[in-house]
Protein backbone atom coordinates (compact mmCIF):
# COMPACT_ATOMS: atom_id res chain seq x y z
CA UNK A 1 0.00 0.00 0.00
CA UNK A 2 2.86 2.50 0.70
CA UNK A 3 4.32 1.65 -2.67
CA UNK A 4 1.06 3.08 -4.20
CA UNK A 5 1.59 6.27 -1.98
CA UNK A 6 4.84 7.05 -3.28
CA UNK A 7 3.88 6.13 -6.56
CA UNK A 8 2.87 9.21 -8.45
CA UNK A 9 -0.62 9.08 -9.85
CA UNK A 10 -3.99 10.63 -9.79
CA UNK A 11 -4.72 7.48 -7.71
CA UNK A 12 -2.73 8.79 -4.92
CA UNK A 13 -5.23 10.98 -3.82
CA UNK A 14 -7.31 7.76 -2.60
CA UNK A 15 -7.09 5.36 0.24
CA UNK A 16 -6.54 2.34 -1.84
CA UNK A 17 -8.57 -0.08 0.08
CA UNK A 18 -11.53 2.18 -0.05
CA UNK A 19 -11.46 2.14 -3.68
CA UNK A 20 -9.96 -1.14 -4.74
CA UNK A 21 -12.31 -3.52 -2.23
CA UNK A 22 -15.10 -2.74 -4.78
CA UNK A 23 -13.56 -3.90 -7.72
CA UNK A 24 -14.17 -7.42 -8.90
CA UNK A 25 -10.36 -7.26 -11.32
CA UNK A 26 -7.98 -8.32 -8.79
CA UNK A 27 -5.70 -6.17 -7.71
CA UNK A 28 -2.27 -6.98 -5.97
CA UNK A 29 1.46 -5.21 -5.76
CA UNK A 30 4.40 -7.57 -5.20
CA UNK A 31 7.63 -5.89 -3.90
CA UNK A 32 10.85 -6.39 -5.40
CA UNK A 33 11.18 -9.94 -4.20
CA UNK A 34 8.09 -10.67 -5.57
CA UNK A 35 5.84 -10.62 -2.19
CA UNK A 36 2.69 -9.46 -2.11
CA UNK A 37 2.11 -5.93 0.15
CA UNK A 38 -1.29 -4.83 -0.82
CA UNK A 39 -4.35 -7.11 -2.23
CA UNK A 40 -7.91 -6.02 -2.81
CA UNK A 41 -10.80 -8.33 -1.52
CA UNK A 42 -10.89 -10.15 -4.94
CA UNK A 43 -7.56 -10.74 -5.02
CA UNK A 44 -7.32 -12.46 -1.65
CA UNK A 45 -10.13 -14.79 -2.83
CA UNK A 46 -8.35 -15.79 -5.85
CA UNK A 47 -4.95 -16.46 -3.74
CA UNK A 48 -7.18 -18.61 -1.23
CA UNK A 49 -5.56 -16.95 1.55
CA UNK A 50 -5.72 -13.06 3.28
CA UNK A 51 -2.84 -10.63 2.75
CA UNK A 52 -1.64 -11.45 5.99
CA UNK A 53 -1.43 -14.90 5.20
CA UNK A 54 0.58 -13.71 2.05
CA UNK A 55 2.79 -11.61 3.32
CA UNK A 56 6.51 -12.88 3.19
CA UNK A 57 6.28 -15.53 0.88
CA UNK A 58 6.27 -15.29 -2.87
CA UNK A 59 3.17 -15.13 -5.12
CA UNK A 60 3.99 -17.48 -7.15
CA UNK A 61 4.38 -19.68 -3.97
CA UNK A 62 0.37 -19.57 -3.49
CA UNK A 63 -0.03 -21.53 -6.47
CA UNK A 64 0.39 -24.91 -8.49
CA UNK A 65 2.39 -25.13 -11.65
CA UNK A 66 3.25 -21.49 -11.62
CA UNK A 67 5.65 -21.63 -14.15
CA UNK A 68 3.90 -19.34 -16.74
CA UNK A 69 3.31 -16.90 -13.99
CA UNK A 70 6.74 -16.60 -12.77
CA UNK A 71 7.75 -15.65 -16.49
CA UNK A 72 5.26 -12.84 -16.92
CA UNK A 73 6.81 -11.55 -13.66
CA UNK A 74 10.32 -11.40 -14.18
CA UNK A 75 10.00 -10.18 -17.73
CA UNK A 76 8.18 -7.57 -16.14
CA UNK A 77 10.86 -6.66 -13.65
CA UNK A 78 13.59 -6.94 -15.26
CA UNK A 79 12.67 -5.41 -18.88
CA UNK A 80 10.52 -2.47 -16.77
CA UNK A 81 7.61 -3.12 -19.32
CA UNK A 82 4.23 -3.92 -18.88
CA UNK A 83 3.60 -7.62 -19.82
CA UNK A 84 -0.14 -9.73 -19.96
CA UNK A 85 -0.61 -13.04 -20.18
CA UNK A 86 -4.06 -14.04 -21.76
CA UNK A 87 -6.17 -17.05 -20.22
CA UNK A 88 -3.50 -18.17 -17.29
CA UNK A 89 -4.18 -21.27 -15.73
CA UNK A 90 -4.13 -21.22 -11.67
CA UNK A 91 -4.96 -22.98 -8.72
CA UNK A 92 -4.30 -21.52 -5.25
CA UNK A 93 -2.85 -23.94 -3.18
CA UNK A 94 -5.06 -23.12 -0.33
CA UNK A 95 -8.39 -23.56 -2.05
CA UNK A 96 -10.77 -25.99 -1.85
CA UNK A 97 -9.88 -29.65 -3.35
CA UNK A 98 -13.03 -29.55 -5.57
CA UNK A 99 -12.21 -25.51 -6.74
CA UNK A 100 -11.82 -25.69 -10.12
CA UNK A 101 -8.17 -23.79 -11.30
CA UNK A 102 -9.30 -20.12 -12.52
CA UNK A 103 -8.63 -19.22 -16.04
CA UNK A 104 -7.53 -15.34 -15.28
CA UNK A 105 -6.81 -12.49 -18.02
CA UNK A 106 -2.86 -10.71 -16.32
CA UNK A 107 -1.65 -7.72 -16.77
CA UNK A 108 1.67 -6.46 -14.83
CA UNK A 109 2.76 -3.65 -14.66
CA UNK A 110 5.89 -2.36 -13.24
CA UNK A 111 5.79 0.75 -10.30
CA UNK A 112 9.07 2.86 -9.66
CA UNK A 113 8.64 4.93 -6.78
CA UNK A 114 10.91 7.50 -5.40
CA UNK A 115 11.96 6.28 -2.86
CA UNK A 116 11.14 2.63 -2.10
CA UNK A 117 12.15 1.44 -5.83
CA UNK A 118 10.04 -0.74 -8.27
CA UNK A 119 7.19 -2.58 -7.08
CA UNK A 120 5.07 -4.84 -9.36
CA UNK A 121 1.73 -3.50 -10.12
CA UNK A 122 -1.11 -6.80 -11.43
CA UNK A 123 -4.44 -6.96 -12.57
CA UNK A 124 -5.75 -10.54 -12.12
CA UNK A 125 -9.09 -10.32 -14.33
CA UNK A 126 -11.38 -13.42 -14.41
CA UNK A 127 -11.24 -14.70 -18.16
CA UNK A 128 -13.58 -18.01 -17.11
CA UNK A 129 -16.36 -16.64 -18.47
CA UNK A 130 -15.81 -15.73 -21.73
CA UNK A 131 -13.52 -18.85 -22.19
CA UNK A 132 -16.59 -21.01 -21.68
CA UNK A 133 -18.78 -18.64 -23.83
CA UNK A 134 -16.05 -18.97 -26.46
CA UNK A 135 -16.00 -23.08 -26.08
CA UNK A 136 -19.91 -23.43 -25.67
CA UNK A 137 -20.22 -21.52 -28.97
CA UNK A 138 -17.46 -24.09 -30.96
CA UNK A 139 -19.82 -27.00 -29.68
CA UNK A 140 -22.71 -25.47 -30.98
CA UNK A 141 -21.68 -24.68 -34.51
CA UNK A 142 -20.11 -27.78 -34.64
CA UNK A 143 -23.42 -29.63 -33.96
CA UNK A 144 -24.98 -29.54 -36.84
CA UNK A 145 -22.38 -31.23 -38.63
CA UNK A 146 -22.67 -33.82 -35.89
CA UNK A 147 -26.09 -34.16 -36.61
CA UNK A 148 -25.41 -34.51 -40.50
CA UNK A 149 -22.59 -36.95 -40.07
CA UNK A 150 -24.65 -38.94 -37.93
CA UNK A 151 -27.92 -39.41 -40.09
CA UNK A 152 -25.50 -40.42 -43.40
CA UNK A 153 -23.50 -42.96 -41.31
CA UNK A 154 -26.81 -44.21 -39.82
CA UNK A 155 -28.57 -44.76 -43.53
CA UNK A 156 -25.50 -46.05 -45.04
CA UNK A 157 -25.06 -48.81 -42.56
CA UNK A 158 -28.52 -49.93 -41.47
CA UNK A 159 -29.71 -50.99 -45.74
CA UNK A 160 -26.75 -53.13 -45.95
CA UNK A 161 -27.09 -55.01 -42.42
CA UNK A 162 -30.68 -55.40 -43.37
CA UNK A 163 -30.00 -57.43 -46.36
CA UNK A 164 -26.98 -59.87 -45.00
CA UNK A 165 -29.30 -60.33 -41.77
CA UNK A 166 -32.03 -61.62 -44.17
CA UNK A 167 -29.41 -63.91 -46.02
CA UNK A 168 -28.02 -65.26 -42.60
CA UNK A 169 -31.84 -66.33 -42.00
CA UNK A 170 -32.51 -67.79 -45.15
CA UNK A 171 -29.04 -69.47 -45.03
CA UNK A 172 -29.96 -71.03 -41.63
CA UNK A 173 -32.64 -72.42 -43.38
CA UNK A 174 -30.85 -74.56 -46.06
CA UNK A 175 -27.97 -75.72 -43.34
CA UNK A 176 -29.03 -79.31 -42.66
CA UNK A 177 -26.25 -79.52 -39.67
CA UNK A 178 -27.47 -77.62 -36.68
CA UNK A 179 -23.63 -77.16 -35.45
CA UNK A 180 -23.09 -75.00 -38.75
CA UNK A 181 -26.62 -72.87 -38.16
CA UNK A 182 -24.38 -71.45 -34.89
CA UNK A 183 -22.20 -69.43 -37.15
CA UNK A 184 -25.41 -68.29 -39.21
CA UNK A 185 -26.84 -67.50 -35.33
CA UNK A 186 -23.69 -65.17 -34.65
CA UNK A 187 -24.25 -63.21 -37.98
CA UNK A 188 -27.50 -62.50 -36.91
CA UNK A 189 -27.16 -61.67 -33.68
CA UNK A 190 -24.27 -59.36 -34.63
CA UNK A 191 -26.44 -57.97 -37.03
CA UNK A 192 -29.03 -57.11 -34.44
CA UNK A 193 -26.18 -55.25 -32.24
CA UNK A 194 -25.05 -53.30 -35.13
CA UNK A 195 -28.83 -51.85 -35.95
CA UNK A 196 -29.17 -51.48 -32.16
CA UNK A 197 -25.79 -49.50 -32.28
CA UNK A 198 -26.94 -47.29 -35.15
CA UNK A 199 -30.35 -46.70 -33.83
CA UNK A 200 -28.76 -45.45 -30.85
CA UNK A 201 -26.75 -42.78 -33.16
CA UNK A 202 -30.05 -41.42 -34.78
CA UNK A 203 -32.19 -41.68 -31.55
CA UNK A 204 -31.60 -37.66 -31.38
CA UNK A 205 -33.48 -37.20 -35.14
CA UNK A 206 -36.92 -35.77 -33.87
CA UNK A 207 -37.26 -32.56 -32.05
CA UNK A 208 -38.22 -32.43 -28.15
CA UNK A 209 -41.65 -33.65 -27.18
CA UNK A 210 -41.44 -31.52 -23.70
CA UNK A 211 -43.91 -32.42 -21.02
CA UNK A 212 -43.82 -30.37 -17.49
CA UNK A 213 -40.76 -32.89 -15.91
CA UNK A 214 -39.48 -33.20 -12.13
CA UNK A 215 -36.01 -32.78 -13.00
CA UNK A 216 -35.23 -35.30 -9.62
CA UNK A 217 -37.63 -37.94 -10.65
CA UNK A 218 -35.27 -38.18 -14.01
CA UNK A 219 -32.10 -38.52 -11.86
CA UNK A 220 -33.81 -40.93 -9.24
CA UNK A 221 -34.50 -42.94 -12.86
CA UNK A 222 -30.79 -42.75 -14.17
CA UNK A 223 -29.87 -43.25 -10.62
CA UNK A 224 -31.19 -46.61 -10.01
CA UNK A 225 -29.85 -47.79 -13.40
CA UNK A 226 -26.39 -46.63 -12.89
CA UNK A 227 -26.23 -47.67 -9.35
CA UNK A 228 -27.51 -51.38 -10.80
CA UNK A 229 -24.93 -51.79 -13.21
CA UNK A 230 -22.05 -50.38 -11.37
CA UNK A 231 -19.27 -52.93 -10.23
CA UNK A 232 -19.40 -53.73 -6.76
CA UNK A 233 -16.20 -51.48 -5.79
CA UNK A 234 -17.97 -48.11 -7.66
CA UNK A 235 -20.24 -46.17 -5.08
CA UNK A 236 -22.90 -43.86 -6.95
CA UNK A 237 -24.48 -41.19 -4.39
CA UNK A 238 -27.21 -38.36 -5.47
CA UNK A 239 -26.62 -34.82 -3.93
CA UNK A 240 -30.12 -32.89 -5.03
CA UNK A 241 -31.30 -29.18 -5.15
CA UNK A 242 -34.86 -29.38 -3.08
CA UNK A 243 -34.79 -25.56 -4.93
CA UNK A 244 -34.95 -26.81 -8.67
CA UNK A 245 -38.12 -26.24 -9.83
CA UNK A 246 -40.28 -28.22 -12.64
CA UNK A 247 -39.62 -27.39 -15.95
CA UNK A 248 -40.87 -28.44 -19.84
CA UNK A 249 -38.38 -30.99 -20.84
CA UNK A 250 -38.66 -33.83 -23.19
CA UNK A 251 -38.39 -36.78 -20.56
CA UNK A 252 -37.27 -39.67 -22.64
CA UNK A 253 -34.11 -37.54 -24.30
CA UNK A 254 -33.23 -35.94 -20.54
CA UNK A 255 -33.00 -39.97 -19.01
CA UNK A 256 -31.06 -41.07 -22.49
CA UNK A 257 -28.97 -37.88 -22.48
CA UNK A 258 -27.96 -38.23 -18.19
CA UNK A 259 -27.68 -41.83 -18.25
CA UNK A 260 -24.78 -41.80 -21.68
CA UNK A 261 -22.83 -39.52 -19.26
CA UNK A 262 -23.17 -41.27 -16.25
CA UNK A 263 -22.38 -44.71 -18.03
CA UNK A 264 -19.11 -42.73 -19.61
CA UNK A 265 -18.11 -41.44 -15.79
CA UNK A 266 -18.86 -45.72 -14.75
CA UNK A 267 -16.47 -46.33 -17.33
CA UNK A 268 -13.74 -44.07 -16.34
CA UNK A 269 -13.52 -45.19 -13.02
CA UNK A 270 -13.34 -48.59 -13.67
CA UNK A 271 -13.87 -51.15 -11.02
CA UNK A 272 -13.21 -49.22 -7.91
CA UNK A 273 -14.59 -45.03 -7.63
CA UNK A 274 -17.09 -42.87 -6.95
CA UNK A 275 -19.98 -41.51 -9.00
CA UNK A 276 -22.11 -38.35 -7.86
CA UNK A 277 -25.21 -37.03 -9.63
CA UNK A 278 -26.14 -33.43 -8.23
CA UNK A 279 -28.60 -30.77 -9.03
CA UNK A 280 -27.86 -26.75 -9.09
CA UNK A 281 -30.14 -24.00 -10.32
CA UNK A 282 -27.88 -21.67 -11.77
CA UNK A 283 -29.02 -17.97 -12.13
CA UNK A 284 -27.96 -15.29 -15.09
CA UNK A 285 -25.86 -17.79 -17.60
CA UNK A 286 -25.10 -17.71 -20.90
CA UNK A 287 -25.47 -20.96 -23.28
CA UNK A 288 -23.94 -19.99 -26.52
CA UNK A 289 -24.99 -16.15 -27.52
CA UNK A 290 -28.60 -16.48 -25.17
CA UNK A 291 -28.66 -15.67 -21.80
CA UNK A 292 -31.50 -17.47 -19.26
CA UNK A 293 -32.56 -15.97 -16.08
CA UNK A 294 -32.31 -19.75 -14.66
CA UNK A 295 -30.77 -22.86 -15.84
CA UNK A 296 -31.20 -26.58 -14.56
CA UNK A 297 -27.56 -28.12 -13.84
CA UNK A 298 -27.47 -31.80 -13.61
CA UNK A 299 -23.44 -32.71 -12.60
CA UNK A 300 -22.17 -35.86 -12.97
CA UNK A 301 -18.84 -36.11 -10.87
CA UNK A 302 -16.62 -39.19 -11.10
CA UNK A 303 -12.79 -39.61 -9.41
CA UNK A 304 -11.41 -41.02 -12.33
CA UNK A 305 -8.29 -40.25 -14.47
CA UNK A 306 -9.63 -37.41 -16.10
CA UNK A 307 -10.30 -36.91 -19.79
CA UNK A 308 -7.06 -36.85 -22.01
CA UNK A 309 -5.62 -33.91 -23.09
CA UNK A 310 -5.77 -34.39 -26.73
CA UNK A 311 -9.55 -35.43 -26.45
CA UNK A 312 -10.33 -32.27 -24.70
CA UNK A 313 -11.59 -30.05 -27.92
CA UNK A 314 -13.11 -33.34 -29.79
CA UNK A 315 -14.73 -35.20 -27.04
CA UNK A 316 -17.99 -34.68 -27.96
CA UNK A 317 -17.64 -35.56 -31.99
CA UNK A 318 -19.35 -38.45 -33.06
CA UNK A 319 -16.61 -41.66 -33.73
CA UNK A 320 -14.12 -40.18 -30.92
CA UNK A 321 -13.25 -42.20 -27.81
CA UNK A 322 -10.08 -42.83 -25.97
CA UNK A 323 -10.88 -46.50 -25.33
CA UNK A 324 -10.21 -49.36 -27.01
CA UNK A 325 -13.93 -50.86 -27.04
CA UNK A 326 -15.58 -47.58 -27.20
CA UNK A 327 -17.98 -46.62 -30.04
CA UNK A 328 -17.48 -42.73 -29.67
CA UNK A 329 -21.04 -42.34 -29.75
CA UNK A 330 -22.72 -41.67 -26.12
CA UNK A 331 -21.49 -38.32 -25.63
CA UNK A 332 -22.17 -37.29 -29.07
CA UNK A 333 -25.53 -38.70 -28.42
CA UNK A 334 -25.69 -36.65 -25.21
CA UNK A 335 -25.18 -33.53 -26.33
CA UNK A 336 -26.96 -33.34 -29.34
CA UNK A 337 -30.02 -34.42 -27.45
CA UNK A 338 -29.67 -31.20 -24.74
CA UNK A 339 -29.12 -28.71 -27.32
CA UNK A 340 -32.53 -29.48 -28.72
CA UNK A 341 -33.33 -28.15 -25.72
CA UNK A 342 -31.68 -25.03 -26.35
CA UNK A 343 -28.83 -26.50 -23.59
CA UNK A 344 -25.10 -27.94 -23.70
CA UNK A 345 -23.19 -30.46 -21.92
CA UNK A 346 -19.80 -28.51 -20.34
CA UNK A 347 -16.94 -30.85 -18.53
CA UNK A 348 -14.50 -29.69 -16.45
CA UNK A 349 -11.26 -32.19 -15.69
CA UNK A 350 -8.44 -32.99 -13.69
CA UNK A 351 -7.23 -36.06 -12.42
CA UNK A 352 -9.46 -36.82 -9.17
CA UNK A 353 -11.93 -35.00 -10.08
CA UNK A 354 -14.54 -34.75 -13.59
CA UNK A 355 -17.47 -33.14 -13.90
CA UNK A 356 -19.92 -33.32 -16.79
CA UNK A 357 -22.53 -30.74 -16.36
CA UNK A 358 -26.26 -30.68 -18.57
CA UNK A 359 -26.75 -26.95 -18.48
CA UNK A 360 -31.14 -26.85 -19.43
CA UNK A 361 -32.70 -23.60 -19.21
CA UNK A 362 -35.68 -23.47 -17.79
CA UNK A 363 -37.46 -20.74 -19.70
CA UNK A 364 -36.95 -19.12 -22.47
CA UNK A 365 -33.78 -16.93 -22.76
CA UNK A 366 -32.99 -13.36 -25.16
CA UNK A 367 -29.61 -12.55 -27.25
Amino acid sequence: MNALRDYHSPLSHFEPTELFDTLSTGIVVLDAQYCPIYANVSAQDFMAVSLRQARGRPFADLFYDPRQLVEVLRRSMTHLETCSQHELVLKALGSAANRDPSVIDLIVTPLEGQVTGTYLLLELTDATQRQRISRDNDILVGMDGSRLMIRQLAHEIKNPLGGLRGAAQLLAKELPDPALREYTAVIINEADRLRALVDSMAISSGPPRKDLLNVHEVCEHVFKLVRAEAPAGVQVDRDYDPSLPDALFDRHQIIQSLLNVARNAMQAVDAHGRITLRTRVRGGMNIGKIRHRLVAAIEVEDNGPGVPADLIKTLFLPLVTGRSNGTGLGLAVAQDLVTRHGGIIEFTSQPGRTVFSLLLPIEGGKE
